[in-house]
């Protein structure tokens, strides 16, 4: 039987790496995106390596500095269950453990410029 520790550690891994990989599919510096989300660099610092576990209105606004839907952060950190008809193009592939953060950000800028061009 699964330790409760060992998940809540693993979603606090879960979470900051998700993040750290949006921050670097954005490029994005650990001190922008902490600027942006407005909370401090040492305390995002320590998300992303699964340090301190964020409170939902923290990872609500991360969310909204990365332009990523506050759900897929929530479902990250516990918060949800996964809804897999509610994911969006962006969440599908921020999502996707088989991409590097070069493919997605290649698979992104893709997507931008068909959606771009029906605005």
């Amino acid at each position: 039987m699964p330790d409760v520790r060992d998940e809540f550690e693993h979603r606090l891994a879960d979470v900051g790496e998700f993040i750290r990989a949006q921050r670097e599919v954005a490029r994005m510096s650990v001190r922008r995106l902490a600027e942006v989300a407005e909370i401090s660099n040492p305390y995002l610092s320590q998300i992303e390596r699964g340090l301190r576990k964020p409170s939902a209105e923290i990872l609500q606004q991360i969310a909204k500095a990365l332009q990523i839907s506050a759900e897929t952060l929530y479902e990250r950190a516990g918060f949800l269950v996964p809804d897999a008809n509610a994911r969006g193009v962006r969440e599908a592939i921020a999502a996707d453990p088989q991409l590097t953060v070069e493919q997605q950000q290649a698979l992104l800028n893709v997507y931008e410029s068909f959606v771009g061009q029906h605005r």
